[in-house]
């Protein structure tokens, strides 16, 4: 025979205890009743009686259990509903990892254009040094079209990196939100059993 594990046993402790109402001294008290009501040699209309409060006291645990049934039921599913959120914020987080690994790679493309900027500079200025010709005029002008494409460039890669930086920033806080938000789900249930437990000891 398997070992039994802890979801078993905790759901078979729940369909005999009910939703904690002491469904287990119940049933305890129909087994009593039912052997008593065996062996009582009282009236027909005493046996009768007697018979009608189990029935009564079955059909209150068979609630519960179906109560109880439906809980855990539901508990499962809302188990299964936050692994997928789960599953869903960790493939964001990746997601995200690998766009900061893109715009770190562009920012370093961002760093290499302005460093051959520079050095464009620096020979134009040594170009404009050197007496005017036709030739070199015509170099400088490509030189100056490719300079404004680089910086066309680097302002677009400026603006990505801005956008990957926000968007990260959305998901962290939609992250930490989510988080809170199973916190107080999990210290509402909490509570919830906290104040059941004294109401039914009171029953």
């Amino acid at each position: 025979m398997g070992a039994v594990t802890d979801d078993e046993v905790i759901r078979k402790r729940l369909l005999i205890d009910g939703d904690g109402a002491g469904d287990d001294r119940r049933i305890n008290l129909l087994l009593k009743s039912f052997t008593k009501w065996c062996h009582s040699p009282g009236s027909p209309e005493e046996g009768f009686t007697q018979y009608q409060r189990m029935l009564g006291t079955l059909a209150q645990c068979e609630f519960s259990m179906g109560k109880t049934l439906m809980v855990y039921d539901m508990n499962l599913r809302e188990m299964e509903n936050y692994e997928k959120i789960y599953s869903n914020i960790e493939q964001s987080i990746m997601g995200a990892h690998d766009k900061i690994g893109e715009c770190k790679k562009e920012i370093q493309r961002a760093k290499r254009i302005r460093k051959n900027r520079q050095e464009y500079d620096a020979l134009a200025k040594v170009i404009q040094q050197h007496p005017d010709r036709h030739e070199t005029l015509k170099q400088l002008e490509a030189l100056d079209k490719e300079l404004q494409q680089l910086s066309h460039i680097k302002e677009n890669v400026d603006a990505k990196l801005e956008l990957r930086k926000k968007q990260f920033h959305v998901l962290l806080t939609t992250i930490q939100e989510l988080q809170q938000t199973l916190e107080i789900d999990e210290k509402s249930d909490s509570d919830d059993h906290s104040q059941e437990s004294p109401a039914e000891n009171g029953e």
